[in-house]
């Protein structure tokens, strides 16, 4: 092995490890913000015996209302059946709405899926990194993301589509460049390198204002 190779598969290990870390903490973080809603339950039934008590029925709206949008920040919006595609979805997701994206998402995968957990992570964490990059560079209002999953017989069907800037994005040596800078891109490499692996298959469509990818993995 070139001195060359060994150092593009350090750096792409590299990236790896740093990717999984980071939705790690992201999961970890959603997780903590909803055992620390749980750990108040008491102190919140508490208030509101005490607002009853007093016969303040508006206190006790407000205090309903307060907890429901708390609530709303942290539980899981998307169950698929899968407990790491449930974690990496939710936290990206979460992600997106806290930047202002529309996101919405389709997905039933209520089967055991045999790719691991970690080509998921790399698969489904870059998608939605990359969608969210992208709708940054736009107004807030042109901001949306759409995710599909779905099992099509004994293959894992996943479509992500992002809005983008006016213009088709432009393609170095048959892929589409990375909107990054120099010595980035590794998240396309490692995306089309688990796909190969599993010998599945991989589209990418940049059209005016969108940008969808979709994955085939058999399962």
């Amino acid at each position: 092995m070139s001195l060359l190779s060994k150092w593009i598969d350090k750096r792409i290990a590299a990236y790896q490890q740093g990717l999984v870390r980071t939705h790690y903490d992201e999961v970890e973080n959603m997780y903590r913000q909803m055992r620390g809603w749980r750990h108040d339950y008491r102190n919140h039934m508490a208030a509101m015996k005490a607002h009853a008590q007093n016969g303040d029925t508006k206190a006790i709206i407000r205090y309903l209302e307060e907890l429901d949008a708390d609530l709303c920040a942290v539980e899981n919006i998307i169950k698929t059946g899968n407990k790491m595609a449930d974690a990496i979805l939710n936290s990206k997701i979460s992600l997106a709405l806290s930047k202002g994206i529309k996101i919405t998402a389709e997905v039933n995968i209520a089967v055991e899926l045999t790719t691991s957990q970690i080509d998921l992570c790399i698969i489904i964490g870059n998608l939605l990194d990359n969608a969210v990059e992208a709708c940054m560079q736009l107004p807030e209002e042109k901001r949306v993301i759409r995710v599909y999953m779905e099992m099509k017989n004994t293959q894992l069907y996943l479509s992500v589509t992002n809005a983008a800037a006016e213009g088709k994005k432009r393609k170095l040596s048959g892929r589409f460049a990375t909107s990054k800078g120099e010595g980035h891109g590794f998240g396309l490499a490692r995306i089309d390198h688990i796909v190969a692996r599993h010998c599945g298959y991989i589209s990418r469509n940049s059209e005016d204002g969108a940008f969808t990818t979709e994955i085939l993995l058999p399962q």
